[in-house]
């Protein structure tokens, strides 16, 4: 590329000191040049937040008093990037490793066709090493939504929705989307901002040369993750079926 976009990477921490050295010594690693870490943390108590700090101290740091939830937290770290003139925003989990290309071969097709709002790489999981994400579809009829985990050769496809894990956003779409809806605290905000990127004209892709790992913590947390699914799915589809 001749031009390489602005890019703030939004990094949302709770309570992760186990993932997140790996998480960020990735991220320091890759090869897109023009980019900024911005690390959010919602009142981690593990220690978490000093070790980011202590080892990484070119990151951006923002810590809330509270646990804010997964929009809440991720939108505080998504309006200090706009504030600074991003162009693109990376919101990760602070679970995954990133592949050295993955942002680089993410932005050359975004800068090809201005209609991509929201692009995605291959999510791989770290411990099976099978596909976790290559595309989500949302099945109406029983309220839920799917990954899609097979592999595809197209350079790269659309998508129902782009899983929070991993989703490069292009600045313009939180102008005319907005950002995350806060009414979510856990899960499904993510499937509900894809939608509205797509109502706002914009395509949802999932770029097949770009990987990352995800280690899947929230695995870990059965019961409260179980909770927050049955939850946030319900306001999810009260807000977005006619029935």
């Amino acid at each position: 590329m001749k031009k390489y976009p602005k890019v703030f990477i939004v990094i949302l921490n709770y309570n992760g000191k186990d993932v997140i050295k790996k998480c960020l010594t990735s991220l320091f690693k890759i090869d897109y040049p023009n980019l900024e870490v911005v690390f959010v943390d919602n009142n981690s108590i593990d220690g978490s937040l000093e070790l980011a700090k202590s080892n990484f101290s070119k990151a951006n740091f923002i810590r809330n008093e509270e646990n804010l939830g997964y929009a809440s937290g991720n939108n505080i770290g998504i309006r200090f990037s706009l504030e600074r003139m991003a162009e693109y925003v990376l919101v990760l989990n602070n679970d995954t490793e990133v592949e050295k290309d993955f942002l680089t071969k993410l932005i050359e097709v975004m800068e090809e066709d201005q209609k991509i709002g929201i692009a995605s790489p291959v999510i791989m999981d770290a411990n099976t090493k099978q596909i976790w994400f290559s595309g989500g579809r949302i099945d109406w009829l029983r309220m839920k939504t799917l990954h899609l985990q097979g592999a595809r050769t197209e350079a790269y496809f659309e998508s129902d929705f782009i899983t929070g894990c991993s989703m490069l956003v292009r600045a313009e779409v939180f102008r005319k989307a907005g950002l995350f809806d806060e009414d979510f605290f856990l899960y499904w905000e993510d499937a509900d901002f894809s939608l509205r990127s797509k109502k706002a004209g914009f395509k949802n892709i999932v770029v097949s040369a770009s990987w990352i790992y995800h280690l899947e913590k929230s695995e870990h947390q059965k019961k409260s993750k179980i909770y927050w699914r049955v939850v946030s799915g319900r306001i999810f589809f009260q807000k977005n079926t006619p029935l």
